[in-house]
């Protein structure tokens, strides 16, 4: 059976998640506006226009507040996700119970997409960092769009080739490496992928608290604000207008490659 809009899977995600964790605001965006953001997206921007207008039929948005969740790990995988505006993290609980955040993604960003594509429930949770806009999309047009247009595979093996190589190399970090140089890993990485320069250095153009930080290094948040309390005085980072600043990232990147 073809898949059309106003399917099961939008009947049932409309009462999905009572709770204040999952709140969010959903709407349908103009068919040009989820056009133009699906062709701006690199996982589709291979796609013919008509192949795109089809899409955008299928797409909703939803807004959530900071700190909301959008799934858990372990739910039944029902969507397709993009980052519209705002930031996402993604989370996974260590065997000890704390969060552990694997990769924070930006606009344009796909997430969920594997597990929903596959049917397998989503391998991680989903979070909203700060006020986050996300473009939902069922799985099944995409499918059929893959199977119409193979060359969408290579796009979405390079992100998840990434992702899986982040991962791989967080979880050896968190097992190897000493707690101020897995701060300064992960800031590196932020930096290169987010930062955006200016005379002042790499300024990251999201509020990246202690506490996230935190969770990406595998360690404590009163650990975390004394590192990062000792590189403020030293000029290894500053902050302005709750925006974290890299000066210099060979000075931080030495601290993440120190023995």
């Amino acid at each position: 059976m073809p898949w059309r809009a106003g399917s099961r899977y939008d009947a049932g995600h409309a009462g999905m998640g009572a709770g204040p964790e999952r709140e969010c605001y959903h709407r349908r965006m103009s068919a040009k506006l989820i056009a133009d953001f699906l062709k701006a997206c690199p996982v589709f921007a291979g796609l013919p226009a008509e192949e795109i207008v089809a899409l955008s039929a299928a797409a909703r948005e939803e807004r959530y507040p900071a700190r909301a969740y959008i799934f858990s790990e372990g739910d039944a995988p029902a969507w397709f996700w993009l980052v519209r505006s705002g930031r996402i993290k993604i989370l996974r609980q260590s065997p000890g119970g704390a969060d552990v955040v694997l990769e924070i993604l930006g606009p344009g960003e796909p997430f969920g997409g594997v597990a929903a594509l596959q049917g397998r429930a989503y391998p991680a949770t989903a979070q909203a960092l700060e006020p986050s806009t996300v473009v939902r999309i069922a799985p099944e047009p995409i499918v059929a769009m893959v199977q119409h247009h193979p060359a969408l595979v290579p796009e979405m093996m390079r992100v998840l080739g990434r992702r899986l190589r982040a991962a791989h190399d967080s979880v050896k970090s968190l097992a190897s490496d000493p707690v101020e140089a897995r701060l300064a890993a992960r800031l590196v990485r932020l930096a290169e992928e987010e930062g955006a320069r200016d005379p002042r250095g790499l300024v990251l153009p999201f509020r990246l608290t202690r506490r996230t930080l935190a969770e990406m290094s595998g360690t404590t948040v009163e650990t975390t604000i004394r590192i990062v309390r000792r590189w403020l005085a030293k000029g290894i980072v500053s902050e302005e207008d709750d925006q974290m600043i890299v000066p210099s990232l060979e000075t931080l990147r030495a601290i993440a490659e120190a023995d």
